[in-house]
């Protein structure tokens, strides 16, 4: 019998090489790093938007520098909301965009997996449905106004240094032009604004998630017929509308809670620091009253993903 060899590390030896620790599984993060995968639109959509107002905007600073007055058309000393209109309506049009993502996003997140039978795939892996559902609910909840904040900055950026070089081409005062156009600023205004829509748009999200889960077909008619019906049938039966009172508010009320004033739909662009009201919001009674709501959503969410198969 020969001797065990010397080249055989001792397993009591301090000198045996250790087995590396397993990382930890993430399974939420990597859930929502797959949608964000699966989902490009989630960021090129936005993007696809941002190119169209830059465009827009780089013809308008051509058509002002050929026109016949380029200076005066060009200059830059006039009031502060004329100078930023522009921006402020890059912004808009970035998430109203961004918004229109998260409703098609939100209406199609489980429904679609269900109808290419890939639900069956994922059902396999060791993934809870409250973890996925959770993770698709982060998308509109989260990762969609980071987007939305994140596309607008870099859009309002890159517009103002088109504009500071057009106005220091033909002479002009690009102190001036920085002056009358606060982009990190209102970047504050803008990143408090979508935090607070977010919020206050969370029963919304949750009840597309839960239609888009539930519905067979047509998840789109299904999300907005039956409130729809409701108001209809209060109005009828009632001669009331408070539902329909409780919809509109839950859909433009968001910046009246989070502001002293009440702006124009996607007007968060429009508002200064001096307008915010985090004391308000923190204390409106329909943003709790909403958070709850959208729980049970998802809840209900949860519920039938683990009693839905493929369709």
């Amino acid at each position: 019998m020969s001797p065990p060899s010397d080249l055989a590390p001792d397993a009591a030896s301090p000198e045996a090489p250790q087995a590396a620790p397993a990382h930890a599984v993430r399974p939420f993060y990597w859930s929502v790093r797959r949608e964000i995968w699966e989902s490009r639109s989630l960021y090129v959509v936005p993007l696809i938007a941002s190119g169209v107002v830059l465009i827009g905007f780089l013809l308008g600073l051509m058509a002002m520098a050929h026109s016949d007055n380029p200076l005066a058309a060009l200059d830059p000393t006039g009031s502060q909301s004329d100078l930023w209109h522009g921006y402020a309506l890059a912004a808009s049009i970035i998430i109203l965009t961004t918004m229109i993502v998260g409703l098609f996003y939100s209406l199609g997140a489980l429904n679609n997996e269900r109808r290419d039978r890939s639900i069956l795939f994922w059902k396999s892996l060791p993934v809870s449905d409250l973890t996925t559902v959770l993770a698709k609910a982060s998308i509109p909840f989260v990762v969609l106004p980071v987007v939305a904040f994140a596309v607008t900055l870099a859009t309002q950026i890159v517009m103002l240094l088109i504009n500071t070089v057009a106005v220091a081409t033909h002479g002009l005062s690009v102190a001036a032009l920085w002056g009358g156009v606060p982009v990190f600023e209102k970047a504050l205004v803008m990143l408090y604004g979508l935090t607070a829509v977010s919020l206050w748009f969370a029963p919304v999200w949750a009840w597309l998630l839960l239609v888009s889960g539930w519905a067979k077909r047509a998840p789109f008619l299904w999300a907005f017929l039956p409130p729809v019906a409701l108001c209809v049938i209060e109005a009828i039966a009632f001669n009331t509308s408070h539902f329909a009172g409780l919809l509109g508010d839950r859909l433009t009320g968001g910046y009246g809670a989070a502001f002293t004033i009440q702006p124009a739909p996607l007007g968060v662009s429009h508002l200064d620091m001096a307008d915010m009201d985090p004391l308000k919001f923190l204390t409106t009674p329909g943003l709790w009253g909403g958070l709850a709501i959208a729980a049970g959503f998802l809840a209900a969410a949860v519920w039938q993903r683990r009693r839905k198969e493929a369709l």
